[in-house]
């Protein structure tokens, strides 16, 4: 979560294609109770010359958060009446013990470069943990997840709860060049098969991504694909699940007012039976990935 990229719309096959793919919403899974407050700054520093690593003193949402949940960030210092609105970040990783968490984020406008500013010690205002989670179903037993990007930040949570419960993960982590790739030593330290690809190396186009996953774990499929950060790494996401036979979910990137789904400016575009569409802050981020029919989707 964070500014949204080229982050998958409701459909995104052709029209040629026999099944269109859309957002469904996930069951409604219990999830912890946002909180707000003001939390200390632990650490601020860059992470390469794209992104900044941000580290609070946060011990409940650090004890609650589930993987693939944010936190609303106010840029705003206490006092201040500007930036007035929030900003979105996925929680990039947690640590219990410490009672920490971490947000990753890149450094693209106003808000996120008065977030920059932002000193060790300082206390910075914060919601969360918010959203639904990503959901593994017991019995699962190996989890691809395809991040590009800052989307990558919604994924590494996932991995993290893998490794303690006994669930092989396998990531691939995607950039335009190797100094923007994300998450890749996190994965590691969580015991994840990682895959670095790039477009300036030319293994993260589609095909290639295809032909190299395809090769290595046909035999061994995961059952369970999650992804966020790409429309074209969802669409590499829904042949693999067509191939395997495996799910598909996806956390979609959007600006986001307020996170709680009070200012209703975040609709997902997925079909509902309401007036409404699903919103992301509040049905989402996270959502399943499906086949419809294309004869369900002509009018």
């Amino acid at each position: 979560m964070s500014t949204p990229s080229d982050a998958p719309t409701a459909t995104v096959r052709d029209s040629d294609s026999q099944d269109h793919w859309e957002l469904s919403k996930l069951p409604r899974n219990a999830r912890p109770k946002a909180t707000a407050g003001q939390y200390r700054i632990l650490d601020h520093r860059p992470i390469g010359d794209r992104y900044m690593a941000l580290t609070l003193d946060a011990p409940v949402i650090a004890h609650t958060a589930q993987p693939g949940q944010f936190v609303m960030l106010t840029a705003a210092r206490r006092g201040e009446k500007t930036p007035a609105l929030p900003r979105p970040m996925a929680i990039y990783s947690t640590d219990v013990t410490a009672g920490t968490i971490q947000v990753l984020y890149g450094v693209v406008g106003s808000g996120t470069k008065r977030l920059q500013s932002f000193e060790i010690a300082e206390e910075m205002f914060v919601v969360g943990p918010l959203g639904r989670s990503f959901e593994i179903e017991e019995g699962t037993r190996r989890v691809l997840l395809i991040g590009r990007g800052i989307g990558t930040c919604s994924l590494t949570t996932v991995a993290q709860a893998n490794a303690d419960n006994g669930i092989e993960t396998i990531a691939v982590t995607s950039a335009r060049e190797p100094s923007a790739l994300i998450g890749a030593d996190h994965y590691r330290s969580h015991g994840a098969k990682v895959y670095e690809v790039t477009d300036q190396t030319g293994d993260s186009t589609p095909e290639a991504l295809f032909a190299t996953l395809t090769t290595d774990w046909d035999s061994n499929p995961p059952e369970l694909i999650m992804t966020c950060g790409s429309d074209r790494l969802t669409r590499v996401s829904e042949d693999l699940a067509v191939r395997w036979g495996s799910r598909v979910q996806v956390s979609v990137e959007a600006h986001m007012a307020c996170g709680l789904g009070y200012c209703h400016g975040c609709a997902s575009g997925a079909r509902s039976e309401g007036d409404e569409s699903p919103l992301i802050c509040n049905d989402g981020p996270v959502f399943s990935w499906e086949p419809v029919s294309a004869a369900v989707c002509t009018p």
